[in-house]
């Protein structure tokens, strides 16, 4: 069978499942099924598909998305150039874990989104606020996974740089960064996500513009389909976003040995050997040779 054959398979199984979420969800909101969940509440798949088709031909969807888009990828990036380089040092360095482990093991639980209050005081303007809200989200996850992966390297490849001469910037390039990406693009993956949580939640609680601000307007004049929009839309945003961070994650980790899932495969065990009926021979001393013996 063909690559193109199972890859077609997969690409019709998730279509197929997304028809069928949306079909159920439009038989449940067309027939007002209220059984203890209230669908009669719910706009149907048509009214969402009205008012998406409503929003993409007006100004302000676009300026929506651009600002969370803008706000999303700055303090993302800020996140992990800065997780990155946090996690390397305190995993590298005593007086680095020291100095900054308890602040930021004592910072680190406290939610991004409770933050907010503390934005609007530090910030001159909503939007930097909002940036902070998102890199403090993305920065903990990045962090974390930076500083595990710096810890599980083996020092054979540090000491065979060492031995061949190479110094801590050699071994930072060739040894720290390249043996800790899997790790780093583990933690940017959580951290794009979280990042989407909290710079909405930022938006609806402080923002001017952008999704998460435009969604809660709709709440508030309750605009129930404008809602399901905002919500597809950051749906869509943040399936996005992640997938790119995934694939940019491949291709910088191509080095590494990849599985592939071939379904209804099995992995055959080799049958036993058949036990011998005839017992093994024992040497005995007229068969070694006289130059062995003591």
């Amino acid at each position: 069978m063909s690559r193109t054959a199972p890859r077609a398979v997969r690409f019709a199984l998730r279509a197929g499942a997304l028809a069928a979420a949306l079909g159920l969800w439009q038989l449940l909101t067309s027939l007002d099924v209220d059984i203890w969940l209230r669908f009669s509440q719910f706009p149907t798949v048509g009214d969402v598909a009205h008012a998406f088709a409503g929003r993409l031909s007006g100004p302000d969807y676009w300026t929506d998305l651009t600002d969370s888009l803008t706000r999303i990828v700055t303090g993302f990036l800020l996140a992990a150039v800065l997780g990155v380089a946090a996690g390397v040092l305190i995993a590298r360095s005593r007086l680095a874990e020291d100095l900054l482990g308890p602040l930021l093991e004592v910072v680190r639980p406290i939610p991004a989104i409770a933050l907010v209050p503390v934005a609007i005081l530090l910030f001159p303007s909503n939007e930097q606020g909002i940036v902070f809200i998102t890199f403090t989200a993305a920065f903990f996850p990045v962090l974390v996974s930076t500083r595990h992966a710096v810890r599980a390297l083996s020092p054979v490849w540090e000491e065979a740089v060492r031995t061949m001469g190479g110094g801590r910037w050699r071994i930072l390039g060739s040894v720290v960064l390249p043996g800790t990406l899997p790790g780093i693009f583990g933690g940017l993956s959580v951290g794009i996500g979280v990042s989407w949580i909290c710079v909405i939640s930022a938006e609806m609680i402080s923002g001017q513009y952008g999704v998460g601000y435009r969604t809660w307007q709709d709440y508030t004049v309750v605009d129930y389909p404008g809602v399901f929009v905002g919500m597809v839309t950051i749906g869509v945003l943040g399936w996005l976003t992640s997938t790119a961070v995934e694939l940019l994650g491949r291709r910088l980790t191509r080095w590494l040995p990849r599985t592939s899932y071939v379904p209804g495969a099995r992995t055959e065990r080799p049958a036993p050997a058949a036990p011998s009926s005839a017992p093994a021979a024992v040497p005995t001393k007229q068969e070694v040779p006289h130059d062995q013996l003591v």
